[in-house]
């Protein structure tokens, strides 16, 4: 258990907040492109408890800015995109994506007045599909070159989806191996070889054995947690006999990412974004190492549950996210259908807006989650005392930050340590594109350091 005052730090994220002011000093995903896609490019945007407006102006730039017009505080994201930025609809005010006001037209000609008004705006970058924004002071950090950025568009699909908790349980649930084996539990094994876009549905590495029955037989997995320079790495066991083990290999990107394999050729990069204080966005990366994305496809089977514009599933709270006793006595788990997002979804939101975790009681499988606690603590620490915190990086040290490496097959029992890395390794050197084979796994199969 912990105290009420270590599950504020944690969790608060405003911008006086212990946790808002680390947040603040990383890049957030704050849109999807396809959000501004169309003849009006500008959407709301609610990001650590801050209310903007995200908007691309006609020369394709983008601009992030307080939502509230500096003259008497109507709402920019109904503004006009026009003359180099987006007006105000009540008294014509005129922002560009600086937050410079370029014109007040409803004062004197000769007026100065605009010179002096300026919007709160935060630096935009587009990568891999999304919007990023930094809401920090000073220079913003360099991005990480992990695969999801360094692989070409053809090879990344990005999505999100709304989930009405607290970012930190939305994130937990990621770094907890052993809630699949109950939570996505399928008592029926499909054709494996129409798993594409959905996770946990095909066979692992190796094997034709379905990750479903993987899963439903072997519920009691051995968990391994090592200290990466990037976060945390994590190997789950699922011994299936004597001479074989099934490997899972994710990884906790910090501050609020994982890292975890979707199938034997893609792999998922999912942030974990506060809106606020009990509201998230996860926004996931895809990155295929073999065949370009379709991305027509991984659009569809998602927008049957999340519907637009705000990404929020169909199936919430409001309708026991769609719970059917009868499914739940033959079919799944939990009776909420087969899109293990709204499994996940169900398993936070009911948590409550922010978890009470001075009532929780951890077990072992619980350790990834207990060393990533100690993890934000830590660094939330170093930022109250003026320090920079962990992977806020610099050009040179983010080149070094490769990876992570992901893994889901079934191996030797004996001899896992090292299959699970030549997997890895000979994905990423069959990769159409530069997959970089991060060093610490080059030094350690050297066999297989080149093609």
């Amino acid at each position: 258990m912990m105290s009420q005052e270590q599950n504020d730090l944690m969790t608060r994220i405003g911008p006086n907040d212990p946790c808002g002011k680390l947040m603040r000093m990383y890049w957030q995903p704050a849109a999807l492109v396809d959000e501004l896609q169309g003849p009006r490019p500008v959407r709301p945007v609610k990001l650590l408890g801050e209310n903007l407006v995200l908007f691309r102006d006609e020369a394709g730039r983008h601009g992030l800015i307080e939502r509230h017009c500096a003259h008497r505080g109507a709402d920019l994201a109904f503004g006009r995109l026009e003359n180099g930025g987006l007006r105000c609809a009540f008294h014509g005010w005129l922002y560009d994506t600086t937050g410079q006001c370029l014109e007040t037209p409803a004062e004197p000609k000769d007026s100065q007045l605009c010179k002096g008004i300026r919007q709160s705006t935060y630096p935009v970058v587009e990568k891999s599909g999304i919007l990023w924004a930094y809401l920090g002071e000073g220079e913003p950090p360099a991005f990480a070159e992990i695969d999801c950025f360094v692989a070409p568009e053809s090879h990344v699909f990005a999505f999100k989806g709304h989930w009405a908790c607290n970012w930190l349980q939305a994130l937990e649930v990621g770094v907890d191996p052993s809630h699949a084996s109950y939570l996505h539990r399928f008592f029926e094994d499909e054709d494996t070889s129409n798993a594409y876009g959905r996770q946990f549905r095909g066979a692992s590495a190796g094997t034709d054995m379905p990750m479903t029955r993987v899963l439903r037989e072997y519920d009691r997995p051995i968990i391994n947690v090592e200290q990466t320079e990037y976060g945390m790495r994590l190997i789950t066991l699922r011994e299936i006999d004597a001479e074989r083990t099934h490997v899972r290999v994710t990884n906790q990107l910090f501050p609020h990412a994982f890292v975890i394999p979707m199938n034997t050729e893609m792999t998922i990069t999912q942030y974990h974004v506060p809106i606020d204080d009990e509201n998230c966005y996860w926004y996931s990366i895809f990155t295929s190492y073999s065949t370009p994305v379709d991305k027509t496809k991984m659009r569809d089977q998602r927008l049957a549950t999340y519907a637009l514009p705000d990404y929020k599933s169909r199936r919430n709270k409001e309708n026991d996210y769609g719970f059917d006793p009868q499914e739940q006595a033959t079919q799944t788990f939990t009776g909420m259908g087969s899109d293990i997002n709204v499994h996940d979804q169900w398993a936070v939101e009911s948590m409550g807006g922010i978890q009470d975790r001075t009532r929780e009681h951890l077990g072992t499988a619980d350790k990834a989650i207990v060393q990533y606690r100690r993890l934000l603590r830590q660094e939330i620490e170093k930022v109250l005392g003026g320090a920079k915190p962990f992977m806020v990086l610099d050009a040179a040290h983010a080149r070094s930050i490769q990876g992570p490496a992901t893994m889901d097959g079934i191996g030797p029992t004996r001899g896992w340590e090292t299959f699970w890395m030549e997997v890895n390794v000979k994905r990423r050197r069959g990769a159409p594109w530069a997959a970089p084979v991060p060093q610490e796994i080059a030094e350690k199969v050297p066999h297989l350091k080149v093609v």
